[in-house]
């Protein structure tokens, strides 16, 4: 019994990492989206890009980085931040949404 116990755990520790990971990324991928929804409409409320983009930081979470660009009368709103933290197989890769929008004059 032991023995099979001992070889079993680090499979299960592994799909339970595996399980974490994805969750991490999955929320991510969500914050990232709704971080560049939130800008592209407060540039089209009016916003200038700086307040737009620390909108899009404080929904995106920490470590994300916001590009805002206008480009005639639409505006893109790039968010990028880490999938997951330093001790995840995902440390290195990052979520990266794009929402586009038209300013209104």
């Amino acid at each position: 019994m032991t023995a099979e116990i001992a070889l079993a755990l680090p499979a299960v520790v592994l799909v339970l990492l595996v399980v974490l990971s994805v969750g991490a990324a999955g929320i991510a991928q969500l914050r990232a989206t709704d971080g560049a929804r939130v800008a592209a409409r407060a540039v089209t409320a009016g916003y200038d890009d700086a307040e737009a983009a620390a909108q899009a930081r404080a929904v995106a979470g920490e470590g994300a980085s916001v590009a805002v660009v206008r480009d005639g009368e639409w505006v893109r709103v790039t968010v990028r931040r880490p999938l997951g933290a330093s001790w995840t197989p995902a440390a290195g890769l990052r979520a990266r949404a794009t929402a586009v929008a038209r300013v209104e004059p």
